[in-house]
């Protein structure tokens, strides 16, 4: 009897969970995965916003040394339609040369681009109107040409900001967005390079970093 009562205790111990139990387990995964992977999901997709728009900043400021270290020019060349940036150099073998790049291209991350979202105005004492660095020359200056949808931040050979004639130049802005904010690196005649962000829904909003 004894031995019996004991086997049946055994058996409801190791029956397990019921079907039931299992349904309501895989029912709250269910709701808190919901509610988990959209947030993980913005938070990545702001991390390689932050990400990139600092990486770009670093190239501003490496261009600006290159410039005074080398004693030529330097820019950051921005391709905005292929969303791709790198560091470029201006190479003295001879009068009639080229802008070499110096260094990998960079692709900005799956969901960032270069742009402003909304915004109409820009950080406090930086540009008159809102908008990205002068078109990238093809040479030294304007007249040798210059290319369509790019924007380059350039430095003299004494690293300080110049325009595509090589007149200094306090306007130059790189700016770049995702889906809720903007990040922009600015270049004063100083040469003070600073970093700003804002959300991209808003007409001023603008924060320093």
């Amino acid at each position: 009897m004894a031995l019996a009562l004991h086997r049946t205790r055994s058996m409801r111990g190791e029956r397990g969970y019921t079907l039931i139990e299992m349904m309501m387990v895989v029912g709250l995964i269910a709701v808190v995965g919901a509610m988990v992977i959209p947030i993980t999901d913005t938070s990545l997709r702001g991390g390689r916003l932050r990400g990139d728009a600092a990486i770009i900043r670093n190239l501003v400021s490496v261009a600006k040394m290159r410039a005074s270290s080398r004693f030529t020019r330097a820019r950051v060349y921005a391709d905005l339609g292929a969303r791709t940036y790198v560091l470029q150099v201006w190479s003295k073998a001879s009068p009639t040369c080229c802008w070499v790049n110096d260094g990998g291209l960079n692709q900005l991350s799956t969901g960032v681009n270069f742009g402003f979202g909304g915004l109409q105005m820009p950080p406090v004492n930086t540009q008159v109107n809102i908008g990205q660095s002068p078109l990238c020359t093809t040479g030294l200056n304007i007249l040798d040409g210059t290319t369509a949808n790019t924007a380059c931040v350039t430095f003299n050979s004494r690293g300080l900001p110049v325009d595509g004639d090589g007149a200094l130049f306090g306007g130059h802005a790189l700016y770049v967005t995702g889906n809720d904010a903007v990040f922009a690196t600015t270049i004063t005649t100083t040469p003070l390079i600073r970093f700003w962000s804002s959300p991209h829904t808003t007409t001023y909003s603008w924060t320093l970093r």
